[in-house]
Parts: structure tokens; sequence; C-alpha cells
């Protein structure tokens, strides 16, 4: 996950959907393990480089450390991170989404992988803010359609459900485990979840991203890329949709131009019910993420001000919920 105002939060490579790069996977160095090296001792032991490279912090992360590496006359993204169980992430499974996804031609290339880390082309160009999503709306959603249609096609090997409303109920478990600030307000929470479960209904599985912030779209000045997957899986499109909109402030008019144009047909009082419904639960989500990530996370970034904000968020789009099914 990066957050939003996150500067080059990845950087990919300004370079065609196809490419005849061969990922190469040795066996890791030793060691291979954050807790017996600093982040550079570890980029700087992969048998993958070309000669002297230099290391630079790619700033913005809010699940993993990140850098810029440059290899002679190319540049690098590695990623460095283990298994976030309390989250749900696997790097298995982002490696199998990454992969697919550079297949698929809508992520960078993977280049390298082992345990503790993941390089991928990079790609020069413009990490979008919220606003660039808002202007860009019908890019963005064109690109969320491809992910769906054409990722899983490339996909290999075993990888990951995500269910918002799984991910919901077991964050609720380790918010209650770690005593969280947010404690007394968990039942009230978690029945709202139920509410929004029902309402979602029956769903449709695509492989999707699952973490729709502005920050994960690159335009290189030709066309968008899409980063970082460490929360894919097989998942409702509704969630990526919701995801979309509640990350990047979208009115209600763009969230029904945006149904329309993914689902290319007329909107109806059904879907947009559903949408609302997983656009609560996104939101909800997103919250419980960051209150767990206050008292889990070792990252250096101010998770109760990314709490706060993203519950009264959720406050917002659960009251309107509550008034549209009143109405």
């Amino acid at each position: 996950m990066v957050f939003p105002s996150a500067v080059a939060a990845h950087g990919l490579c300004a370079r065609p959907a196809y490419t005849s790069k061969v990922e190469v996977c040795f066996a890791p160095p030793e060691p291979m393990s954050a807790h017996t090296a600093d982040p550079e001792t570890l980029i700087r032991a992969l048998p993958f480089w070309r000669g002297p490279i230099e290391i630079a912090p790619l700033l913005g992360g809010i699940t993993n450390k990140n850098y810029i590496v440059t290899d002679g006359d190319r540049r690098v993204v590695v990623r460095l991170g283990g298994d976030i169980p309390v989250h749900g992430v696997m790097r298995f499974n982002e490696l199998a989404a990454s992969r697919a996804a550079g297949a698929a031609g809508v992520s960078p290339q993977v280049l390298y992988s082992a345990p503790m880390a993941l390089a991928l082309d990079f790609i020069s160009g413009r990490t979008y803010e919220a606003q660039d999503v808002r202007a860009n709306r019908q890019r963005c959603v064109d690109l969320v359609k491809r992910v769906h249609r054409e990722v899983a096609r490339h996909l290999r090997g075993p990888t990951l459900a995500f269910n918002v409303f799984h991910v919901i109920r077991d964050y609720v478990h380790t918010l209650l485990e770690d005593r969280s600030r947010i404690t007394p307000q968990l039942p009230r929470l978690l029945a709202a979840s139920e509410v929004l479960e029902k309402a979602v209904g029956p769903i449709n599985l695509v492989f999707g991203h699952n973490d729709l912030l502005a920050a994960n779209f690159i335009d290189d000045g030709r066309r968008l890329w899409l980063v970082d997957w460490d929360y894919a899986g097989w998942n409702t499109p509704l969630f990526d949709l919701g995801g979309l909109s509640s990350n990047n402030g979208f009115d209600a008019a763009e969230d029904d131009a945006m149904l329309e144009e993914y689902f290319e047909t007329a909107l109806t009082d059904s879907l947009r019910r559903r949408f609302k419904a997983m656009l609560c639960a996104s939101l909800l989500r997103e919250a419980l993420w960051s209150f767990v990530s206050e008292s889990r996370s070792a990252i250096d970034f101010d998770y109760v001000a990314y709490s706060d904000q993203n519950m009264s968020r959720f406050e917002g789009a659960w009251a309107a919920f509550q008034q549209m099914e009143a109405a």
C-alpha cells in the first residue's frame, strides 16, 4: 500500500507492454533477512546486478520499503518486505500477481525475485494524486477493466482470495487482542459490516488489485500503469470500483458514470445499491487496516491521523447508505 500523497510512488518504465526480458530467479543470497542486514546490504547482495549500483529510497510506502537502484544504464525498483499475515499480505501471492500483471502489460515486468525482495522495471512517469484520477476517470476505469479481464489469464500457481467482509471480521479480532482505542466501537462496526455484506449479495469473481489508491497509478505520458500488488486476489469487481471511488473522492455523479463505464450498460438502482454498500465496506476496511497498523507496523507514518480520516469518511458513507435504505 502506498499513501495517496506519495511522490513517484513506484516509478515504472516507459516501454511497450511487450518485452523480451526474462525474469531472473537465482537462489537467494545469504543473509536474506531484514533482521540480519540493513536494506542496502540486502539489495547489494542480490546476484542480479551488472556492476556497481547506486541506491536511493523511494518515499511514500506504508506497507513496504521501496528503493530505486541505478545499475549502469538501467533503473530498477526494489521492494523489500516479508509476509504480513495480519494484513493478508503474502509474498508468494504478490509475486504471482506481479508476474501476471507484467505479462498482461498493465504493470512493470518482474526482473528478479527472492525472499524479502522483488525487483521490477522502472517506469518514468507521473504518480497520480486523487484529482488526477478524477480528471482521468475513464482511463483509470479502462485500466481496471483490463486488469479484471486479462491478469487472471497469466496467473500461475496458488493465489489468494480477498473477501473484504472476512478481512473486516479478522481485523476486529486483531483489534480486540490489541486492546485498540477503537475497541468500544467494534460491535457497532461489525454489525454494520454484516448489513453491508447482505446488501452486496452474491458476487462474480475477478482477479482484482484491491488497493486502488491514486499513487498506484502511473502516467508515462502515453498510457497508465498500475503498481503494487500486495493485496491482489480474487474478489468482486465492486471492491476495486468502491476503492477507486472512496480513495479518490468521487462524488455521486462520478460514481454513476464510473459504473456505466465499467459495466458498459445503463445503471440500475440495484447495482447502485450494491456498489454503495461495497464503497462503505471499502472505507471501513481501510480504517480498520490503519487501526491495526497503529500497533503492528514499524514504518514511520502517522497511522492515527490516517485511521481517524478514514473512519470519518466511513461514518459519512454509512449514514448516506442508511438514508438510502430508509427512503
